[in-house]
This record gives structure tokens, C-alpha cells and sequence, in this order.
């Protein structure tokens, strides 16, 4: 029960640069992923086949984009 306790007060800690940081990254990271899907799209003659790579690259930077679940202000 400590460990869990302290697991989620580390990881509450850690996530607060993330949050600060994802502001200024959300908006790069999403060209980037797009800038990506296209290349992979380009690599594609009849339907998307996404490698290992490419899941490793779009699981990254998802990371990074905000949370859009309909909470908060819209842009």
C-alpha cells in the first residue's frame, strides 16, 4: 500500500514539467506526426502497414499531444 502511495505521489511529481512542457511541444509534435503518417502513406501502395518503428514513433509523440476529451476551454 506505501509503495503504491508513494508510485503515485512520483509520478504526480513528474508529470508537472511534462504538463508545462507538452504546451510548447503539442504543437511540434503534432507536425511531426503527421509529417511521419505521411511518409509512411507515401511508402504504401494499397492500405497503411505500420512497422514496429513506426508505432514506436506515433506511441511517442501521442504522448505529447494534448488531451482532447472535451474537458476545459476550447482553442
Amino acid at each position: 500500500m506505501l509503495l503504491s502511495l508513494l508510485y503515485v505521489i512520483a509520478r504526480s511529481l513528474l508529470g508537472v514539467p511534462a504538463v508545462l512542457l507538452r504546451r510548447d511541444l503539442s504543437t511540434n509534435a503534432e507536425l511531426l506526426v503527421l509529417r511521419h503518417e505521411n511518409a509512411v502513406l507515401r511508402r504504401q501502395i494499397t492500405w497503411v502497414r505500420y512497422m514496429p518503428a513506426d508505432r514506436l514513433w506515433l506511441a511517442t509523440f501521442s504522448r505529447l499531444l494534448p488531451d482532447d476529451t472535451g474537458r476545459g476551454s476550447s482553442p
